[in-house]
């Protein structure tokens, strides 16, 4: 399992994918808006969704839990 978690304080802009997706290294998760620039969150290796647990609209705190990654059988 990979816990995605912020790296900043910032506003949840846009969720990019959906739960039981896989998804591979680099792929934009969710977008993060702060002071008025778009970070993108991105897995540092390949998975399937698990949970995402915020929602746009949403203010994380650095560290707070974003998405859970689960091993992805292999393609």
């Amino acid at each position: 399992m990979e816990s995605v978690r912020a790296e900043m304080v910032a506003g949840v802009l846009s969720i990019a994918v959906d739960v039981g997706e896989v998804v591979e290294a680099g792929q934009t998760l969710l977008l993060l808006e702060s002071m008025k620039m778009e970070i993108p969150v991105v897995p540092e290796g390949r998975g399937r969704v698990a949970r995402v647990t915020v929602s746009p609209g949403d203010v994380v705190q650095e560290g707070d839990l974003l998405v859970v990654l689960e091993a992805a059988p292999a393609p």
